[in-house]
């Protein structure tokens, strides 16, 4: 589940398991750039440690 919110004025993106998920995960513009600029990186991290769970 994808909403979108302000926090101070910006824009927001806030990640949810579920409807009553009780800590999203938000973040702003800055870190979404950041997230995308390295975002081969996240996934393989994923990979790596996904059988782990």
């Amino acid at each position: 589940m994808i909403e979108r919110s302000e926090y101070n004025g910006k824009p927001i993106i806030v990640l949810k398991r579920n409807e009553t998920d009780k800590y999203p995960f938000s973040f702003g513009v800055s870190k979404a750039k950041l997230i995308m600029e390295n975002l081969d990186e996240i996934k393989k991290f994923v990979q790596e440690n996904e059988a782990k769970q």
